[in-house]
């Protein structure tokens, strides 16, 4: 079994599970948009962005203006270079950041460039504010609550935080782990040819499939339906003749041609699902 990604340990909402084969898709699938619901408390931040963390500053009354916040808010909307959290999973020559900062050491943090889609202020009561947020994977939610704080001058942390959606995965194909059971977890999978519809597909024959069982390259022959006459995309899903994901396949020999050294275009399986071979 694997997993999508990962929840900060107070946070909970969508977080998709690989089990079987699936699991060799799973680095395909952590790169999907995120969605949340998330709740800021402006007065003070902290040493990890969050309510788990120690306070920089005594926390102080503050009021915030609406018109403010959402001014605030849209300023993050975007291709933003984000600073990740002293305590955060990123790496500095080997090691955690997490690790450096619970040793009391300085940790040196590099703005990594992410992209926000929303900040939508839903509620503001007192010094608490509720945000709808969608943004790329990568980004720390934690950490637009703290340059919320500090575009305002009040400071802020993140108090809570549910994500409403990973990817194509929302709420709707989610069980609680408290009640996850056998019957409740087979009602929720998806099969291998329900995920990554926004790849392209081509779908091959019999004789298809046992070229990828070899790990072999298929050509225009050996497409049914799909091949594409223009630039093709860097990889497809190759379906079966029953619609079943065979495989994942990246483009070779397109736009090549000249008379002198004629390439036929193929698709090379750069991940063979149909048994239990892994090309590449």
């Amino acid at each position: 079994m694997g997993h999508t990604g990962t929840l900060d340990p107070f946070a909970s909402g969508v977080l998709p599970l690989c089990i079987g084969k699936a699991t060799r898709l799973s680095r395909f699938l952590t790169g999907h948009d995120k969605a949340y619901e998330a709740t800021v408390r402006f007065g003070f931040a902290t040493t990890t962005d969050d309510l788990q963390g120690e306070p920089l500053a005594p926390p102080r009354t503050v009021s915030i203006e609406r018109p403010a916040l959402e001014a605030a808010a849209r300023a993050l909307v975007g291709e933003i270079l984000q600073v990740p959290p002293a305590f955060s999973a990123k790496q500095t020559a080997g090691r955690r950041h997490y690790d450096i900062a619970r040793a009391g050491e300085q940790v040196e943090r590099t703005a990594c460039r992410v992209r926000v889609s929303k900040v939508e202020v839903v509620s503001l009561d007192g010094d608490h504010a509720r945000l709808d947020v969608s943004c790329s994977a990568g980004t720390y939610v934690r950490a637009l609550a703290r340059d919320l704080g500090e575009a305002l001058g009040t400071g802020a942390h993140l108090v809570a935080l549910r994500r409403t959606r990973s990817g194509p995965f929302t709420a709707a194909h989610t069980v609680l782990l408290a009640e996850l059971d056998f019957e409740r977890a087979i009602q929720r999978l998806v099969p291998l040819e329900g995920l990554m519809l926004e790849m392209p597909a081509i779908r091959v024959g019999e004789e298809g499939l046992r070229a990828l069982r070899h790990g072999r390259s298929v050509g225009r022959d050996l497409v049914v339906d799909g091949f594409p006459d223009g630039a093709p995309p860097d990889r497809v899903r190759v379906l079966g003749p029953a619609g079943e994901l065979a495989a994942l396949a990246i483009p070779r020999g397109f736009g090549r041609n000249v008379p002198e050294l004629p390439v036929q275009p193929v698709f090379q399986p750069d991940l063979v699902l149909i048994d239990d071979t892994v090309v590449g």
